[in-house]
């Protein structure tokens, strides 16, 4: 009994369970119906996935599914529809304003999550929304353009942007 238990904390196996959890997710949000038969299909699908790009996917064993993390990511998902509309705003009123003088910026900011996954989804949340982009990630920084600054202390609200986003972000990916 203690063998099963051991061996399926195994990183192999990790990256199978992450695997077949982020492709069935994908295949019934892409159905969009609770047809068990669909629900049926999705699974195997998923499953053969995850067994055929185990290797390819490494950057997935840092995933992990707990309770907590599930609630994290989805209060992570929370903020980044607020921080979507947010940034969809501002961008709107810098559009529509008659002469915007704009102060853009390339910010550097250091981030202490650990996984190549975790860096990802931080770079593509902080690039999705509008106004700001991730242009390069070296280490454990990230340099991010900003289409407008503040002239008082530029780098501060980028950077709490990004301490909102990494709150939940370490928890669901390291």
């Amino acid at each position: 009994m203690t063998k099963s238990i051991q061996t399926t904390n195994h990183p192999k196996y990790r990256v199978r369970k992450s695997l077949f959890v982020g492709l069935f997710t994908i295949w019934l949000m892409l159905n969009s119906t609770l047809a068990w038969q669909v629900w049926v299909l999705g699974a195997l699908l998923a499953a053969v996935g995850a067994v055929t790009m185990r290797h390819i996917a490494t950057a997935y064993a840092g995933v992990t599914f707990t309770p907590r993390s599930i609630l994290y990511y989805f209060a992570y998902l929370g903020l980044f529809l607020k921080e979507l509309v947010q940034a969809n705003l501002k961008v709107a009123h810098l559009v529509l304003m008659p002469d915007p003088n704009l102060k853009p910026a390339i910010i550097q900011v250091k981030t202490g999550l650990k996984t190549a996954i975790g860096r990802l989804t931080l770079a593509n949340s902080i690039t999705l929304t509008p106004g700001t982009l991730v242009i390069d990630i070296k280490d454990d920084s990230l340099f991010i353009h900003c289409i407008n600054v503040s002239e008082t202390h530029p780098a501060d609200e980028v950077r709490e942007s990004v301490a909102r986003f990494e709150k939940y972000l370490k928890v669901v990916y390291g």
